[in-house]
């Protein structure tokens, strides 16, 4: 697979309150660290691969670049706005950072179908996916618009953004579409995938 002109953002910012404050990406599913899962694949699609978050330390052993939140404490949406910030890429691959199943065949759809838009995610019979996306630096006007009106909630953008919606059914390698978009919020999700 050849690298698309993308770069990628792993959003690794949030407090992870279910969680006691733990580092979800660093969760070990399959015998490797989710984040370590993701990189494997992004790097198939995307240069340069970055993180967003606040301790840029936590990351070190990765080698990638980490960022900030520019707007801190507003959750998603903030981190959302950093990667569309400090991609030096038009189309940035926007992933939470505790989604151990990404499909590469599906993230590159999903870049290829945000050209001539500000971007495109998956969408599903429970709605989208905004942290299984791609969107393009054109959002970044109005997800900043979003945030000054205090408008935070992810899954609104597509009022305001002109998002093209991929629908899936299951994963390219036939896995069911319940594990592509598999995230691990609480110890209930984990003990489930383990």
């Amino acid at each position: 697979m050849t690298h698309l002109a993308c770069a990628a953002a792993i959003l690794a910012g949030g407090k992870a309150r279910r969680f006691g404050g733990q580092d979800k990406s660093r969760l070990v599913v399959e015998g490797l660290p989710i984040i370590v899962r993701q990189v494997q694949v992004l790097q198939r699609l995307a240069r340069p691969i970055f993180v967003v978050a606040p301790h840029a330390d936590r990351f070190a052993d990765l080698g990638l670049e980490v960022h900030p939140d520019l707007i801190p404490d507003i959750g998603a949406i903030g981190g959302l706005y950093t990667a569309l910030e400090r991609s030096p890429e038009d189309a940035v691959l926007v992933v939470a950072c505790d989604q151990p199943f990404l499909d590469e065949q599906i993230l590159e759809r999903l870049v290829a179908l945000s050209a001539g838009a500000d971007g495109a995610w998956l969408k599903t019979p429970a709605g989208v996916e905004p942290l299984l996306a791609c969107y393009r630096r054109s959002a970044r006007a109005a997800v900043r618009e979003q945030i000054a009106q205090g408008r935070l909630k992810l899954g609104d953008l597509g009022k305001v953004l002109r998002m093209r919606d991929l629908d899936v059914h299951q994963a390219a390698d036939g896995s069911p579409l319940e594990r592509l978009l598999l995230n691990i919020n609480s110890p209930e999700d984990y003990a489930r995938v383990e």
